[in-house]
């Protein structure tokens, strides 16, 4: 699955689908060769009537090509919020996320931590 299939599934989903959709992604992504891991983050995702996921996508694309040494892709540039948004919005989790957020995302305006990434 690369990033623009997962924005096409996206609109559909109830919130913990999407969650559930996120780590599918994250879990093929790990297992691709990581030389053809880019090819997944190439193509620019369609919106998914979300500013906010759209946002989140392309933070997640930056935050994975970071991860294997390589640059984000150009679409992803110019996705940024101009408010911020806290995904999983608990007191406990907003801390976290403060603290814990990955770059990519911290500059986006999105605050997740490392940590959901890895569960999501």
């Amino acid at each position: 699955m690369t990033l623009a299939d997962l924005a096409c599934l996206l609109p559909d989903a109830s919130r913990p689908d999407r969650w559930r959709l996120v780590a599918e992604f994250l879990e093929e992504y790990r297992w691709e060769p990581i030389e053809n891991r880019d090819q997944l983050l190439a193509g620019e995702p369609p919106s998914t009537s979300d500013e906010r996921w759209d946002v989140l996508l392309a933070a997640l694309a930056e935050h994975l090509a970071a991860r294997d040494g390589r640059g984000a892709p150009a679409w992803s540039e110019p996705r940024r919020l101009r408010r911020f948004w806290f995904p999983f919005n608990t007191p406990a989790a907003r801390v976290d996320a403060v603290v814990h957020a990955p770059a990519a995302f911290r500059r986006r305006g999105v605050f997740v931590s490392a940590h959901e990434l890895e569960v999501a």
